[in-house]
């Protein structure tokens, strides 16, 4: 097998999309088994568990069990655009569990943690000149800015849905895997960063007192942290399930990721770089992280994105975008316009 060194990854092609390397067929599953063995073994190291029958699991069963009906041939036959549906779906599914084990398996990482890097990385911060309680306290003493600070710390899943269904409806299968492959990435190396500087975030480390606003991602490291330490947790929810990672900043990660992406597409750009802009604004009080926690996250992404342009790439020329035929539009059109590999 051979690698295509990047040029333009030319997410946009006029006419059918050409096919990705031999690597983006396979890679996903075999990532998440590799992924999958891995957390398996650090939770019995941490004496962890995931209860299978846990009724918060049942709507990821429910998930799956509904990409698996329409990756069937005979229901893509009957839906309108049911190929690209299928490839949404599983486009989906597979972010989904990219991002339920990196958070799952930050769990076992916490547990076996030593100390805490606070005191360095809010060092860093004072010698890039950064008040995070000056940014803290300017957030809460506005109402507008809580409202808006959370609706772009909660938007990162919605850039993700609309990027994957851009790809999927516009056939583009290795942009969509470039797109996992930078955000596993960067979910891997944030994990092995987290294990060498873990830490209980500004708003623990610095606030004092009375707390006139509590961020989103609340007071989970200082409390949830010691107890995996002191192995008295057990059991992980897999729906309520903490983010206990400070530095680097995995939405800062996912934040750089979504906007290099969203720029490659002109008209998801003007709507897509602006939310994920505010979304990195958002986050050092709703995530409750340091500036260098910020940064860590943007060096992260960075070199997820040229991993995955290197490992995944497509030639071809950048163009106009091609939708997808209808099926129910145009039967004749169904294996010709992009919709048979």
């Amino acid at each position: 097998m051979s690698l295509i060194l990047p040029t333009d990854p030319g997410l946009i092609r006029n006419g059918p999309a050409a096919e990705p390397t031999d690597i983006s067929r396979f890679w996903p599953w075999c990532m998440l088994a590799l992924c999958g063995l891995v957390s398996a073994v650090l939770m019995a190291r941490a004496e962890l568990t995931i209860d299978p029958w846990s009724p918060s699991n049942f709507p990821y069963y429910a998930a799956v069990a509904l990409v698996l009906t329409l990756k069937a041939r005979p229901v893509q036959r009957m839906l309108p655009y049911g190929k690209a549906i299928a490839d949404a779906g599983t486009y989906f599914l597979i972010f989904t569990a990219i991002a339920l084990l990196g958070a799952a398996t930050s769990y076992p990482i916490a547990a076996m943690s030593h100390g805490y890097a606070d005191a360095t990385l809010q060092r860093i911060d004072g010698m890039l000149g950064f008040d995070w309680l000056a940014w803290y306290r300017l957030v809460a003493a506005h109402p507008v800015l809580q409202w808006l600070g959370i609706g772009a710390y909660e938007s990162i899943y919605v850039t993700p849905a609309v990027l994957l269904g851009w790809f999927a409806f516009y056939d583009e299968r290795a942009a969509a895997n470039r797109f996992l492959a930078s955000f596993w990435l960067a979910a891997a190396v944030t994990l092995a960063l987290f294990s060498l500087m873990p830490a209980v975030g500004p708003f623990a480390y610095l606030w004092h007192g009375p707390i006139p606003y509590m961020p989103r991602s609340e007071l989970w490291q200082p409390d949830l942290i010691p107890q995996l330490r002191a192995h008295a947790v057990h059991i992980i929810d897999l729906g309520q399930l903490r983010g206990l990672v400070s530095a680097p900043s995995f939405h800062a990660a996912a934040a750089a990721i979504y906007l290099v992406t969203a720029w490659r597409i002109p008209p998801l750009r003007w709507v897509l770089v602006p939310l994920n802009g505010a979304m990195l604004l958002a986050t050092p009080v709703e995530g409750t992280h340091y500036l260098a926690d910020i940064i860590l996250g943007i060096g992260v992404a960075a070199g997820a994105i040229a991993v995955g342009s290197l490992l995944i790439q497509t030639p071809g020329r950048a163009g106009d975008a091609q939708p997808r035929q209808s099926r129910t539009a145009d039967s004749s059109s169904w294996g010709r316009k992009g919709l048979a590999r």
